[in-house]
């Protein structure tokens, strides 16, 4: 009988665990809160907790489960499963994978929680099974992650791929990273949020400044919406986005050489438009030969990619899997 996969996507908020098939196939997903009380101190033995009772439910056992694979935010060393540092979660300095091998008694592997929605999408999304191609996920934050010859692209010590921290203007505003212009800083929910408050002190009159003073705040869905709108505003804040997420996008294309880029995340759910300005944007900037042979599409497994392509890192660890 073919063994199944454990796939879990540890969030700041919840933690996505799904029970998967060799195939990539969801059989049951589920979720439970982060508890992120004492530095995360409980996560682990929370997350084992609850596949075990999953497990019980579909009268399975350990030896029907093949192993364990998870996706997690932070500096990761996916060689060993340690955690550097999970700033949201609180973790520092934690050997996820050993912690988490000794009480399932199973194998467990660790990817960055952007790398596993990569081998996610590639497996079985919007990716097909592509050798080079990199991903951004538009979010909070901006994550990235990149497929170079049929393997994740991890680096020397976890940092490849993080394209939400490459420069795009080093006279901007101050990222969380403690450096100035990383991309996330524009390209993000919260990016795109402040550049909405910049807009609004000097068009005090647009229907972005009425929005803010009705409800007290702006998110990205509102710059959207006002966007649909009409609100000048607001175009230019995504056409701003739109052209600088194209131009560091042709300047990772150039090192990669990708056939797809992908692009997901809460904010690349704006609509089939914004792709398009992104992609407009990409290949004014690249080298034909690069992106003459490269598409960008939105990606297709939502908020499943992350489980789906830890279940995938399973595999491939086990089975010395390429794509």
């Amino acid at each position: 009988m073919e063994k199944s996969i454990i796939g879990v996507d540890v969030g700041g908020t919840t933690i996505k665990i799904g029970i998967i098939d060799n195939s990539g196939n969801i059989l049951d997903k589920w979720e439970i809160t982060t508890d992120r009380a004492n530095s995360g101190a409980l996560i682990v033995s929370d997350i084992w907790k609850s596949i075990s009772q999953k497990l019980d439910q579909h009268n399975m056992t350990k030896e029907t489960v093949e192993g364990i694979g998870i996706g997690a935010p932070g500096f990761i060393d996916s060689a060993s499963g340690y955690v550097f540092e999970a700033v949201n979660i609180g973790w520092k300095d934690m050997s996820l994978s050993d912690d988490l091998q000794a009480i399932s008694e199973l194998p467990v592997f660790v990817a960055n929680d952007a790398n596993a929605a990569v081998l996610g999408e590639n497996w079985k999304g919007a990716g097909g099974n592509v050798k080079n191609l990199v991903a951004l996920t538009l979010g909070t934050g901006v994550g990235g992650g990149i497929i170079a010859n049929g393997n994740i692209l991890n680096g020397e010590n976890g940092m490849a791929g993080e394209i939400g921290h490459t420069t795009v203007d080093p006279g901007g505003v101050l990222c969380n990273c403690g450096r100035k212009g990383c991309l996330e800083t524009i390209a993000s929910a919260t990016g795109m949020t402040r550049q909405a408050m910049a807009k609004m002190e000097h068009h005090p009159e647009s229907l972005l400044a009425s929005r803010y003073q009705a409800s007290g705040s702006i998110t990205a869905k509102d710059i959207f919406e006002l966007a649909h709108e009409g609100d000048v505003s607001c175009k230019e804040i995504i056409a701003y986005t739109a052209d600088v997420l194209g131009l560091a996008i042709a300047n990772a294309a150039t090192i990669i050489n990708p056939s797809k880029v992908l692009i997901g995340g809460g904010v690349s759910r704006a609509g089939e438009q914004f792709i398009q300005l992104i992609e407009a944007a990409f290949h004014r900037y690249a080298l034909f030969r690069v992106s003459d042979i490269c598409e960008v599409k939105a990606a297709q497994l939502g908020n499943d990619a992350g489980i789906i392509g830890a279940a995938f890192l399973v595999r491939q660890k086990l089975k010395n899997l390429t794509f």
